[in-house]
């Protein structure tokens, strides 16, 4: 006679009574009320901002508190998609995307090289400006070179008066917007084609060079091929990022009359009557666009395998660049000198010097001009204060809400087996695919129409932030969870420990480092964001971020130079605490 096998345990639920199996997470009310909830919450933040734009494209009236007018249907507001002005838009977008696209993926994707696979002096250096216009953001890079590259005020060309030459510059053109968008978004191909050099597998190169392949066909027939995926995936990501950017198409384009989708929503949004409507539609044209570029990088991508990394470890032989070491070396201090030096010079003499008006750069030094009496004025002003803590609480709130419900949404997703908890890992990914303008303008829509005083606190900007955010938080939280076995926590709970006690007591602790790092990215992210808070704040609810943009847009150049040199060294601080208490805390046993 057989004995019965052991009834197999389910993760997530185990019974501590002998003899008794353990009942199926499906058949418990509460993990079912539990993800009930969670698709409630992310339903207000995610599915609804959403749902508003796409009702509002369809219908005659924008949505008001007690009014949601589903009854005048029309495709009338998408004759404002084919307009003269949105098409013009639509092709500007387009130009900036690709050409954004291609000068990111040269610098960045030139420094990648450079620092993972050849032998170039001073390469811990370059890595170092391959990540560093990270954090400055590129709203304020885009002040800068506005700054530097005017055509009639910019200090490059004030420089060059001063040295007897014409003018060698004008940053208020498409090519100067597709060059800024390029530069600051290069960051993005540098981490994810230099990750892509350290980990190919180095046998394959050695074939290639032992049946007779010269270094240059090398890396023309396996090492960049290899990395199609890192290329193209970045490609793609910046081309999305460039075309939905809408603060760095506004400081540099407005003052050309030019205009991409985002400028152009924000202008049908700010028009007197308000064009909401017809925004929204132009806005769900934005998004389609979005999707269809990645679902094409997706079927290009699946229809070869790249797979190189073996399961033994494996030293990457050096590209030996001779005669190009050097130079080399001086690219990429270049590229260190456009995107962080300049910048910040340009921002810190505007700042300093006595009057808005620059009439000689080099006679500003010889003459005694400068001064840090904007700086004390900034940092005595109540506005600038209030700003200042308004950033930092919204920063702080978001991020611990963020990481805490990214945390939660992730277990239930990874570590349950209860019914449609996948829903909730896709609908945590939307943000990504709906551009920053969209999303504000969906909740701006969501915020007066539910029937709760949110709308003009700060309360409704940390809501806004942990919503745009939720695909960072939630991929940084699976990350960790994945890594950790479930039986670690299984174990706990077979001991008598409850579940809740399991996670605090075992997993959490485990989970310190990536959590860390999410809260400390998704601080920076808040603390950075200019386009979602834009349709949201009052005068008592201003940001560090809008308030360098109002004074840009009214024309207080040194005021906003100053807060931005300000904002910068807040973000590096926050870099810092990043570096210090995330990527290098102690991973533990």
């Amino acid at each position: 006679m057989t004995s019965a096998p052991p009834a197999p345990l389910e993760t997530g639920v185990v019974s501590t009574r002998r003899g008794r199996p353990p009942a199926p997470s499906h058949f418990r009310p509460r993990r079912i009320a539990g993800v009930a909830a969670l698709y409630g919450i992310l339903a207000i933040l995610i599915l609804m901002p959403v749902a508003l734009v796409v009702i509002s494209a369809f219908t005659t009236t924008t949505p008001r508190p007690g009014n949601i007018d589903l009854t005048s249907l029309t495709l009338e507001n998408f004759a404002a998609v084919f307009s003269p002005g949105a098409l013009r838009a639509a092709g500007n977008s387009l130009l900036v995307g690709i050409g954004a696209s291609i000068v990111a993926l040269a610098c960045g994707g030139f420094l990648a090289f450079v620092t993972a696979r050849s032998n170039a002096p001073a390469r811990r250096f370059l890595y170092f400006v391959g990540l560093v216009p990270m954090f400055l953001p590129s709203f304020v890079g885009a002040l800068a070179w506005g700054l530097l590259g005017g055509p009639n005020a910019g200090l490059l060309n004030i420089l060059a008066r001063d040295l007897g030459l014409g003018q060698v510059i004008n940053i208020y053109t498409l090519p100067g917007l597709i060059v800024v968008l390029g530069i600051y978004y290069a960051p993005y191909a540098f981490l994810l084609i230099h990750a892509s050099f350290s980990l190919m597998n180095p046998d394959l190169e050695e074939a290639a060079r032992v049946h007779g392949s010269t270094p240059a066909q090398v890396l023309r027939r396996v090492t960049f091929p290899l990395a199609t995926p890192a290329i193209l995936g970045s490609a793609i990501l910046i081309f999305v990022l460039t075309v939905e950017n809408f603060p760095v198409a506004q400081m540099i384009g407005s003052a050309s009359g030019l205009d991409t989708l985002p400028t152009y929503i924000f202008r049908l949004m700010n028009s007197a009557p308000s064009r909401g409507n017809e925004a929204a539609a132009v806005a769900i044209a934005l998004v389609i666009v979005v999707l269809v570029v990645t679902a094409i990088q997706r079927r290009i991508v699946s229809r070869r395998t790249f797979t190189t990394v073996a399961g033994k470890g494996l030293k990457l032989a050096k590209v030996d660049l001779g005669w190009f070491r050097v130079p080399a070396l001086i690219l990429g201090i270049v590229y260190f000198v456009v995107t962080t030096v300049l910048p910040l010079l340009a921002l810190l003499f505007v700042a300093m010097h006595e009057s808005p008006y620059v009439a000689s750069v080099t006679g500003a030094f010889t003459s005694g001009r400068l001064n840090l009496d904007e700086f004390v004025d900034v940092l005595t002003d109540p506005t600038v204060q209030r700003a200042t803590v308004n950033s930092v609480t919204v920063g702080v709130s978001a991020a611990l809400i963020g990481t805490v419900l990214a945390f939660i949404v992730s277990y239930v997703v990874n570590r349950t087996k209860t019914p449609g908890r996948g829903g909730l890992g896709y609908i945590s990914m939307i943000p990504l695919a709906v551009p920053a303008i969209v999303l504000g303008l969906g909740l701006l829509w969501t915020w007066l129409l539910i029937p709760l005083p949110v709308y003009g606190t700060l309360l409704v900007m940390v809501i806004a932030f942990v919503a745009a955010q939720m695909p960072q938080g939630y991929q940084g939280a699976s990350s960790g969870i994945l890594q950790i076995h479930a039986d670690l926590e299984d174990s706990a709970v077979m001991h008598g420990a409850s579940r809740t006690r399991a996670i605090w007591k075992v997993t959490a602790p485990l989970l310190r480092v990536p959590l860390t790092s999410t809260f400390l990215l998704l601080l920076m992210l808040s603390m950075r964001e200019l386009t979602v808070p834009l349709f949201l704040f009052t005068t008592d609810t201003r940001l560090l971020s809008i308030i360098i943009f109002d004074d840009f847009e009214n024309g207080i150049l040194q005021s906003s130079a100053a807060t931005s040199v300000l904002y910068c060294g807040l973000i590096f601080v926050l870099a810092y605490l990043a570096r210090r208490f995330g990527a290098d805390a102690p991973k533990g046993n």
